[in-house]
């Protein structure tokens, strides 16, 4: 029987209200009947995420795996799906899968993340790398990020109308021009949607593994705005922060084998969509207050860098 950390239960309960209690009480019954079904022991001390537990366990002809299991939202629906399309080319390996409880029982990979290196160049080459092996064509049923375009572009109006902010108007205006040239029509090619360095893992299959995807379709230079974002504030703290970005984006495109100017303006699109996210509802890591307030100003200048490299490479192409 495991214990759910209280740190989990409380985000849960705080995020999903009752329905989130109601789940976290039937948690322990569902893993220890998952792990009976699919025949595997419980190998080591239970980890969780932001919606979900992973338990380490090992199966006699796998050896070392992880169960998964994760609060039923539609977010997570097609992480699966995922998994399946890439059958191990870049991720981790589905074996099992429970659709109806969000479960699936998943390869092992190592508790070190991408995000735990000192070298950006290496974190931006090594997610290029697992980006370009996870381009490949999406499965049909998948949800396709050109559909989100028309409300991206609607929250970005309103934000820009209704938040007091420092963004310029070159920097609002570069953004609209990457929903309206990049957001509309995408390739039919399967992405992560999430491809963050905390979602990269070392791995004994190879030397690095993805995990936790969203599994969309859309164009894979989407995910280096990801990256970037969640880079931000490493680079910018380092003596030439300007020259740190670029190298990530230059860095990045390379490995990928994506276009630098696609992946330029899809960074700068996420750059402004979290500089008026943070305002409205602030960051994981400071939800409010004097954290809050330095994280936006962060941002910020991530946003001005972005888009002064923009405005300097001339006007976008489509």
């Amino acid at each position: 029987m495991i214990n759910v950390p209280e740190v989990f239960a409380r985000s849960t309960v705080e995020r999903e209200g009752e329905a989130g209690a109601a789940w976290l009480a039937g948690l322990p019954g569902l893993v220890g009947r998952l792990l009976d079904r699919w025949e595997c022991e419980a190998a080591g001390d239970l980890l969780y995420g932001g919606v979900g537990v992973i338990v380490p366990a090992s199966r006699q002809d796998l050896g070392g795996v992880v169960l998964k299991v994760s609060f039923p939202h539609p977010g997570n629906e097609f992480e699966p799906e995922a998994f399946v399309a890439w059958g191990g080319r870049g991720a981790v390996v589905l074996q099992e899968r429970d659709d109806e409880h969000f479960a699936m029982l998943l390869e092992r990979a190592q508790p070190t993340t991408l995000a735990m290196l000192d070298d950006e160049d290496e974190i931006a080459a090594v997610a290029g790398r697992i980006s370009r092996r996870l381009a490949v064509p999406a499965p049909p049923h998948l949800p396709r990020l050109q559909d989100q375009a028309t409300a991206w572009a609607d929250q970005l109006e309103l934000d820009a109308r209704e938040l007091t902010h420092g963004l310029s108007h070159a920097a609002v205006d570069a953004a609209r021009a990457t929903i309206r040239d990049l957001a509309q029509a995408q390739p039919d090619v399967l992405i992560h949607g999430d491809l963050n360095a905390r979602n990269i893992l070392r791995a004994d299959r190879e030397p690095w593994l993805a995990v936790d995807p969203k599994g969309y379709a859309g164009d894979p230079a989407y995910d280096a705005g990801v990256l970037l974002k969640t880079r931000a504030l490493s680079i910018l703290s380092t003596p030439d922060p300007v020259a740190g970005l670029r190298r990530c984006l230059d860095i990045f495109a390379e490995s990928a084998e994506l276009d630098r100017e696609r992946v330029a303006r899809w960074a700068q699109l996420h750059a402004v969509q979290s500089a008026f996210w943070g305002r409205r509802h602030g960051f994981r890591r400071g939800r409010s207050g004097a954290e809050r307030d330095r994280l936006v100003v962060l941002v910020d200048g991530l946003v001005d860098v972005l888009t002064a490299q923009l405005v300097r490479a001339g006007p976008p192409g489509r």
